[in-house]
């Protein structure tokens, strides 16, 4: 049985012009947990992983509202107890579209600690935004009581930054490994992980957002997955994206994709740490990786939709694939 590491944005629970509230969300997983079924009944196994950027920062702004009455919370505190908020969410609706199809898989959600250095360039430079805006004078009141890094939006107001490191290693990698072994749909590495370090002999979780996607990547790595899909909000990776000259990657070597990415292409904040992600996975030794839209999973496994990436330029794989059928949805 093959497996794929599923990587599952986070438009896959919150989408655009949405709330966030917790009907919303429950509505968007059984969505995706349709297209997961999907896979499970046409024979993979699955591993899933997710992103937690608007729960994270709904967190926080709640453990800072509520500072008053109660102690509030660390930065990786709240990467635990939003791992645990959107895996019941995903492991509800996993087992709801499970139950529809007659398919016996259990599902369980493993609380994830990545390892990272404390001597990462990273941690010297804070890079990523969290949490909520603020005015340039709370901002500044914040900044000197919690020594917190700010950087400005011009267009939306100051926000706190934190750094981002590369994920080294993943603590419960053995215990995800059985799970794996074992039938179990595993659900890991939520948000990237809890950043964590050892020091003197003591894990510690740090200040720090580990990038989801690395995080996948070096779980796909690890596990040696047959495939390392991340579906995100578009159907392809386009070169010229949101250009005139916008054109869509159907089946790419990692060498040309390094190009594209070395070009530009790639915005950092949008598509580039996912291409990056799909570099280190098959570098690292993956055979494929797929990103496309949530909605589209089934069919891209399948190679009729979606961005195919592989360690060379062999696209045969594809071309095979494309003329099996694959059940689409849970049902």
């Amino acid at each position: 049985m093959k497996t794929i590491l599923l990587a599952v944005g986070g438009n896959s629970l919150i989408r655009a012009g949405e709330k966030g509230t917790i009907a919303e969300q429950r509505a968007n997983a059984q969505r995706t947990a349709a297209q997961i079924v999907g896979l499970i009944r046409a024979g993979y196994r699955i591993v899933l992983t997710h992103g937690n950027g608007p729960q994270v920062g709904a967190a926080l702004l709640r453990s800072e509202r509520g500072a008053s009455q109660v102690p509030g919370l660390p930065l990786d505190v709240c990467d635990a107890s939003t791992q645990g908020e959107i895996g019941y969410l995903l492991q509800q609706a996993l087992q709801t579209e499970l139950q529809s199809a007659d398919l016996h898989v259990p599902v369980a959600t493993v609380l994830t600690q990545c390892l990272v250095l404390p001597n990462d360039p990273a941690m010297q430079h804070p890079s990523k935004p969290i949490g909520p805006f603020y005015s340039h004078a709370d901002a500044e009141e914040r900044k000197r009581l919690f020594g917190w890094e700010i950087v400005e939006d011009a267009a939306r107001g100051y926000r706190r930054v934190v750094p981002s490191p590369d994920p080294v290693g993943i603590i419960e990698l053995e215990v995800i490994r059985d799970l794996v072994g074992h039938g179990v749909l595993v659900i890991a590495c939520g948000g990237g992980g809890i950043p964590v370090v050892w020091r003197d002999g003591q894990l510690q979780g740090v200040e720090a957002v580990i990038d989801k996607d690395r995080a996948s990547a070096l779980l796909a790595s690890c596990l040696g997955v047959d495939l390392f899909v991340i579906s995100t909000d578009t159907e392809y990776v386009y070169l010229d994206y949101k250009k005139p000259a916008q054109r869509p990657l159907r089946q790419v070597g990692a060498a040309e994709l390094q190009q594209y990415a070395s070009s530009g292409h790639f915005p950092p904040g949008n598509m580039g740490p996912k291409v990056e992600s799909v570099l280190r996975f098959l570098r690292s030794g993956g055979k494929e990786a797929i990103i496309t839209s949530c909605e589209n999973l089934c069919q891209a496994v399948i190679g009729s939709v979606g961005t195919h990436m592989f360690p060379d330029h062999d696209c045969g794989e594809i071309e095979r694939r494309a003329g099996l059928e694959l059940p689409v949805g849970g049902r």
